[in-house]
């Protein structure tokens, strides 16, 4: 699928059908699903990420694959903190915040020892890839 909108959905449906889990470039791997607001449209999107479980929050990272420019999901979060995630089976309402500085770096590093293409992210861009975390309401 070329469309990253219609490979979304097919995540989605997976992750759904499936009870968190989902094959293909994320078998095995943590999936969450954020639903949040566009920054500007103000309509409600649904989007698949990794996330690292860190205590009581997830955390999630806006690398892109490594691309300049941050995903609209990470915009639409520091615009609409309020947003609710899906993991496995259980609907969540949590706030978003972004995670800064030494913290950043560490839980950004733990990811990468985890899951390699998290440091192949970073070298492939100039601009330091946010993480994001979610905290529940």
């Amino acid at each position: 699928m070329s469309n990253p909108n219609d490979w979304n959905t097919g995540v989605i449906t997976e992750f759904r059908k499936n009870h968190g889990k989902v094959g293909g470039n994320f078998e095995g791997a943590p999936i969450l699903l954020i639903h949040h607001t566009g920054a500007k449209t103000r309509r409600v999107r649904v989007n698949p990420v990794m996330y690292l479980k860190d205590g009581g929050r997830y955390l999630v990272f806006a690398s892109k694959g490594g691309a300049e420019t941050n995903p609209d999901w990470y915009h639409n979060l520091i615009a609409h903190p309020e947003v609710e995630i899906e993991v496995g089976d259980e609907k969540i309402s949590v706030r978003a915040s972004e995670v800064k500085g030494e913290e950043r770096d560490r839980v950004y590093a733990k990811q990468a020892a985890l899951y390699p293409q998290f440091a192949e992210y970073q070298r492939k861009t100039k601009r330091k890839i946010p993480v994001v975390e979610f905290k529940p309401r």
